[in-house]
């Protein structure tokens, strides 16, 4: 497809193999301060894109906003306009009592509690995330020589609305984290032919004896957020060095 893309705003040549996928634009820029000779290719609504480099690899970053809806948008669009490998590098509320605010978590997989997943396979269909970029994100997070998890996440729409019963029952079989945009990605990745893995940083844990403070909560994560990004630039160069 060589025409504009309706909602990123992309052509063919604007964005990279590699495509890391925050949610929060705020994110996105701060991700392209992270990478070589990054360059605004386009803003609309809650997408902004840049493109540069990692290490001499190149790579793009495009926020999704908030969701599954504008998130299935945003990989759609990056897809059809030649990005093949993706990392959502997102926040995510931990649901393990052992794990700290700002912990980064290497998504495997998710539990489908969204809508959106639902309108490209139905609920039975696994949302997976692909082994090459989770091995390569793992492998990253090693080398990094922090603490970090690996786990499945519970995708989830409604931000506000707690299912106690559900979150424990996910929390004892092992759910590390709670966020909004895993299960989607992983399904339409599966859809379209592309490769897409996650990691987040928790900004938060309902399962803590001893809650933070929001202003403790927002420095925890500001330094898993950095975790986090420099953990998914890792992965790309590692990727791209297997070729």
């Amino acid at each position: 497809m060589s025409e504009v893309q309706k909602h990123i705003r992309c052509v063919p040549g604007d964005v990279a193999r590699y495509v890391l996928l925050p949610g929060d634009p705020g994110r996105a820029r701060r991700i392209a301060e992270r990478m070589d000779d990054a360059r605004l290719i386009a803003e609309n609504r809650e997408y902004i894109v840049f493109t540069g480099s990692t290490n001499g690899v190149p790579v793009s970053v495009c926020s999704t906003g908030i969701g599954g809806p504008s998130a299935s948008i945003a990989l759609e669009e990056l897809a059809n306009v030649g990005a093949e490998v993706f990392i959502r590098v997102g926040s995510a509320g931990g649901r393990q009592k052992e794990t700290p605010i700002g912990t980064p978590i290497v998504l495997t997989a998710a539990f489908r509690g969204e809508g959106t997943s639902k309108a490209y396979l139905p609920p039975e269909f696994p949302a997976v995330a692909d082994l090459t970029v989770t091995n390569a994100l793992i492998a990253a997070a090693k080398e990094s020589g922090d603490p970090f998890r690996v786990g499945i996440a519970f995708t989830r729409d409604a931000y506000y609305v707690q299912d106690q019963a559900l979150n424990a029952l996910l929390t004892a079989n092992g759910v590390e984290a709670a966020e909004q945009e895993a299960a989607v990605l992983f399904i339409v990745g599966t859809h379209r032919f592309v490769k897409v893995g996650g990691i987040v940083a928790t900004d938060s844990n309902i399962w803590l004896p001893k809650q933070p403070t929001l202003a403790e909560k927002e420095r925890l994560f500001a330094e898993g957020e950095r975790k986090v990004i420099e953990i998914a630039l890792r992965a790309v160069q590692i990727m791209a060095a297997e070729q």
